[in-house]
């Protein structure tokens, strides 16, 4: 993976980042990586913001723009578009909420087959956490005070869901459905809603 291609990863997975902090992980000297972000930011595809420190001059955070973000979209995602418009004209919204549940019970099958053997939540949410990361999500879990996060960086999704908003109200359902009554899911973060990236927070009640 070329170097710019790790600096714009890094940033979609962990957000905003300093010059410095990308220059260790990279192992890259700070003016070097500074010439990277300035390539980047002459393309548009990254933007800072200067955050004042309690002391010393401000510290320059690099973020994605939103066409940095657009380097992550899904490839497919106009023909998806295009595909649901054709089936809303054909078989209107009553036959298009008809596909839309039909993937909804697939996926559901799907990770209920891959979690079967899970003894608690913990385990269900890692493998729950790993099939989303195949799926293109860019997932990780995280714990909280009271359970779990999941947070996708990324939606591969998203042009479709802006399109069907019933792909996102599925996305939960899934989840719901799948962990059961006595978990709580709740969305705390979304992309949709102009956010960096979807987050769930997952506790038992």
């Amino acid at each position: 993976m070329k170097t710019i291609d790790k600096i714009l990863h890094r940033m979609k997975q962990d957000g905003p980042v300093t010059a410095k902090v990308l220059s260790e992980e990279l192992k890259l000297t700070t003016m070097g990586v500074r010439q990277h972000l300035q390539g980047l930011e002459d393309d548009g595809l990254v933007g800072f913001e200067d955050i004042k420190a309690k002391v010393g001059r401000p510290t320059r955070h690099w973020h994605l723009t939103a066409k940095g973000h657009e380097q992550f979209a899904d490839r497919h995602g106009d023909l998806i578009i295009q595909m649901l418009d054709s089936v809303e004209n054909l078989f209107g919204q009553e036959g298009l909420q008809k596909i839309l549940n039909q993937r909804e019970d697939n996926t559901l099958n799907q990770y209920r087959q891959a979690i079967a053997k899970a003894e608690n939540l913990k385990e269900k949410l890692q493998i729950l956490t790993t099939l989303r990361e195949k799926e293109g999500y860019m997932a990780q879990l995280e714990p909280d005070d009271h359970g779990f996060i999941l947070i996708e960086n990324h939606c591969p999704i998203c042009h479709a869901a802006k399109r069907c908003p019933s792909l996102c109200r599925s996305e939960l359902t899934v989840f719901q459905r799948l962990l059961g009554d006595d978990v709580a899911i709740e969305r705390s973060e979304h992309i949709i809603a102009g956010q960096r990236r979807c987050s769930y927070r997952i506790y038992p009640i």
